[in-house]
């Protein structure tokens, strides 16, 4: 059960291309938001879709991968970790965001 504290595995389309940065250090780190989309019936028996979007993340080799090969709309599968960062703005406020930290890529659909 150990590895089941913290581990996250999606299925779903980037709503955007990824915007990958080259870092000081040498490193890449790459973003972008995945949708998932979750269907079912509601009491009317009226098919429903219900999207959720995830802010993900992706270091070194695994963003080297996802420059290369990941694309807006594109079905991908991703497995990683729940992390939450907070910093604070310049009027003193703190803000937190919860994101999804890859370390696995599986590119399941062609290229949009």
């Amino acid at each position: 059960m150990n590895s089941l504290r913290n581990r996250v595995q999606l299925f779903g389309n980037p709503g955007m291309d990824p915007e990958v940065k080259d870092l000081e250090n040498g490193k890449k780190l790459a973003r972008f938001s995945l949708a998932t989309n979750e269907h079912y019936k509601n009491a009317q028996g009226e098919k429903v879709t219900e999207t959720q979007w995830h802010n993900v993340v992706a270091w070194g080799k695994t963003a080297e991968i996802i420059e290369k090969y990941v694309r807006k709309g594109q079905e991908v599968g991703l497995e990683g970790k729940l992390t939450t960062r907070q910093w604070e703005t310049k009027e003193g406020e703190k803000r937190y965001a919860t994101e999804v930290l890859i370390n696995e890529v599986l590119l399941v659909g062609n290229k949009a």
